[in-house]
């Protein structure tokens, strides 16, 4: 199995991407690790660490002393118009998307170093690479996830910890279940996207376990678009 001897932490793995993600690891071997509020519902064996990624004061605890993989899947889809978001609206997105991945990566540093070979994913967006009508908030966080995870990757590559970005388009998440509610909206977002459809968990799951294995061990630094070809096609 591709992960069998590996240990892997999940951060956000309770619903969405990271929770088919974390059945997808552990299904192929991992010894799997999750930290969110709420423990995810699993058939398979793991561990979990309570933990709340807005709270600086809580501690990530406890942390094998290798981790071979390290995800961090929070996020959030807040849009609205310019003119009536706040400050502290932009403040509690870079909370949860930049400074709740730098504190959990500063916490982590020492388990990903004894690897010697770790992989880093984190998530970004399409809407960091383009601009669209009231994704202010989440342009302007996921911009910053993409270049954080560049320097970090360079600033790293030296202690070989590979630190990659997955940039997905609308999935069908719980977090997206506003934006989906009708068949109308779904069938829009579908028609929007050149493949023809919107993206499923498995969709950026899939990308993220191939990040995490030994089958991307040349890869770092990078921004993979798992988005339908919306960040770069134009059909005419």
């Amino acid at each position: 199995m591709i992960f069998e001897g590996k240990t892997i932490l999940v951060v956000g793995a309770s619903s969405g991407i990271g929770l088919r993600l974390a059945q997808l690891l552990a299904a192929q071997g991992a010894s799997l690790y999750t930290a969110s509020r709420s423990r995810p519902e699993l058939s398979y064996p793991f561990e979990h660490i309570p933990f709340d990624v807005r709270r600086a004061e809580q501690s990530l605890s406890p942390l094998p002393d290798q981790l071979h993989g390290l995800v961090y899947c929070p996020g959030s889809i807040s849009l609205k118009p310019f003119a009536t978001t706040s400050l502290e609206t932009f403040r509690e997105e870079l909370e949860l998307n930049v400074l709740g991945a730098a504190r959990v990566l500063q916490a982590c540093q020492k388990s990903l170093k004894a690897a010697q070979g770790a992989s880093v994913v984190l998530f970004s967006s399409i809407a960091a690479q383009k601009g669209m009508p009231y994704h202010t908030t989440v342009g302007m966080a996921k911009g910053a996830v993409e270049g954080f995870a560049r320097s970090l990757a360079a600033e790293w590559s030296r202690a070989a910890i590979r630190v990659n970005c997955i940039a997905p388009s609308l999935t069908n998440t719980p977090l997206a279940s506003r934006l989906l509610s009708s068949e109308e909206k779904r069938t829009a977002s579908d028609q929007r996207h050149p493949l023809g459809r919107i993206g499923q968990p498995e969709d950026p799951a899939q990308a993220a376990a191939f990040l995490l294995s030994d089958n991307s061990s040349w890869l770092t630094g990078q921004v993979l678009g798992v988005d339908g070809g919306l960040s770069s096609l134009q059909l005419v």
